[in-house]
């Protein structure tokens, strides 16, 4: 790994460095306060929500530069409007509670028109916000966390659900889930894939986080009851032998690093090693005696079905003070991927330019 200067400021004065992996290069290339959850108009349009500011932007590359400087307010005053997705001209945004559609967005950015096309999600604000994304057959996926930190709420909190606007249900994909902020479908196989934040109090190194699979619908991942593969809850006890019924953690990681986003790479301009691995974005945490995340992670699968975890970006630290949290990814048509910063208020372009001449010399003379 290399340490080099990032963060070109694009309307924004944020400058630090930060360790990439060798012919990589990440600069801003937007700002947007608070940015959560991105998405593509069809006609280049980056979407930007968030959860503290309460708005949706509209960013636009007025002069394909790469730089998203025209920015439009799509809506203003939402209840932690942190997801969004994009369908067939259609702009959805979840609001808690509720999920908004703004048809024909693009047509009309200055001043969009909205539509609630279902409500019937719980209000609450602890664990509310929400990434959302559509499935390969239409329905739109979202996830329902917890409204505590360790409770054993009815259904549908602690749930992924696939709701189908169309009739106005849903089902429940997975259950005991306690804060899911992040999936993707796996590029080939469709399994859908999940970060999940895994419980506080329990001290600096337990329970640990996890990213999971999904591959019988209606699978149970163990909150309240087990944490991670093996760690149980003090307060909520299963009996002896009862933990066979809960899917275990695909991979898990450090304890609150807090995975939020996380992307199956699909591009073609990141080197090969890359091609489907799973970027993590570790927002940070929040409740240690020493901060862990914020950073960028990616796993990638090795031929014997294991997962190899590595660090591309971070960690975002200078001692015990954040630089950046990371929120969500998005893939840029170029193949390069963008990242949302919600404590900045930034958009980064991760792009990869080639070994350096330098850095491949001295590698061949070792």
């Amino acid at each position: 790994m290399v340490n080099v200067a990032i963060l070109v400021s694009a309307g924004m004065a944020a400058a630090t460095s930060v360790s990439l992996p060798p012919g990589f290069s990440l600069i801003q290339v937007a700002e947007a306060p608070n940015a959560r959850q991105m998405a593509w108009g069809d006609n280049g349009t980056l979407f930007v929500g968030s959860r503290k500011a309460g708005k949706v932007h509209a960013l636009q590359d007025r002069d394909g530069d790469g730089y998203y400087e025209r920015r439009h307010l799509v809506a203003e005053g939402l209840y932690l409007p942190s997801g969004v997705a994009f369908r067939r001209g259609t702009l959805y945004v979840a609001a808690v509670n509720r999920i908004l559609a703004f048809p024909r967005v693009e047509e009309h950015l200055g001043a969009p028109k909205s539509e609630v096309v279902f409500d019937g999600l719980p209000s609450d604000a602890h664990h509310g916000w929400k990434f959302i994304r559509f499935a390969p057959d239409g329905r739109l996926i979202v996830p329902v966390g917890a409204p505590c930190n360790i409770c054993n709420p009815e259904l549908p909190y602690a749930s992924i659900l696939a709701l189908d606007l169309a009739k106005g249900d849903y089902q429940v994909l997975a259950r005991g889930v306690r804060n899911s902020v992040g999936f993707d479908f796996h590029p080939d196989s469709g399994e859908l894939f999940f970060s999940d934040n895994g419980r506080d109090l329990m001290g600096d190194d337990r329970p640990p986080d996890e990213i999971n699979r999904l591959t019988t619908s209606g699978s149970h991942f163990g909150y309240p009851f087990l944490h991670g593969a093996s760690v149980l809850d003090p307060q909520f006890k299963v009996g002896a032998g009862q933990q066979t019924r809960f899917q275990p953690p695909l991979y898990e990681l450090q304890a609150h690093v807090a995975p939020l986003g996380i992307h199956f790479y699909r591009g073609e301009a990141f080197p090969e090693s890359y091609r489907h691995a799973l970027f993590i974005a570790e927002h940070g945490s929040w409740n240690r005696s020493r901060k862990v995340g914020y950073r960028v992670s990616v796993l990638t699968p090795q031929a014997d079905g294991q997962w190899q975890y590595s660090v591309v970006i971070g960690p975002w630290l200078d001692g015990e003070q954040p630089l950046a949290r990371p929120v969500a990814f998005l893939e840029h048509p170029d193949g390069s991927l963008l990242i949302s910063d919600d404590y900045n208020g930034a958009v980064y372009k991760l792009t990869y330019n080639g070994m350096p001449a330098q850095t491949a010399d001295n590698e061949n003379n070792e």
